[in-house]
């Protein structure tokens, strides 16, 4: 199995991003890499976290941004949220929510990392979507082979 790739950029760049990774060459910049994973995974980290935010329901469902790669899809601004908002958001009684997600992510079928390892990667993505939030004209992208 392949990784997936998550990233801030514009579209501009993460067309550029997403060729050099199609072309397998090494790209230099923020990102979190995980292996073992597909856009299937990240979309069920978003439902994930949406739930913990109370925001189910909205569309979490990643998109095709370009016909020119179909490894590169868009997180949709409903995921960009509540990834943000894994890092401030106030649970009732002693809960962290971002160790609840993470717990829940890694607790998946045929998840490739255990609980420690997907609080850091869940905390990885909630500190990029917060990137997406103070960046203009940028957004939060998954390549994945």
């Amino acid at each position: 199995m392949g990784f997936a790739e998550i990233f801030v950029a514009t579209h501009a760049e993460a067309l550029k991003r997403a060729a050099a990774l199609d072309k397998g060459a090494d790209v230099s910049g923020p990102a979190v890499r995980i292996d073992g994973i597909t856009d299937y995974e990240v979309e069920q980290l978003g439902d994930l976290a949406g739930q913990a935010v109370h925001a189910a329901g909205a569309d979490y469902e990643l998109a095709l941004v370009d016909v020119t790669s179909d490894a590169l899809l868009g997180v949709p601004e409903a995921m960009v949220r509540a990834l943000a908002e894994l890092l401030t958001y106030e649970s009732e009684g002693d809960a962290n929510v971002l160790d609840d997600v993470a717990s829940a992510w890694a607790a998946q079928d045929d998840m490739p990392f255990d609980a420690p390892q997907s609080r850091q990667y869940v905390q990885q993505l909630a500190a990029l979507a917060t990137d997406v939030e103070k960046a203009e004209r940028a957004g939060l992208y998954v390549w994945s082979e």
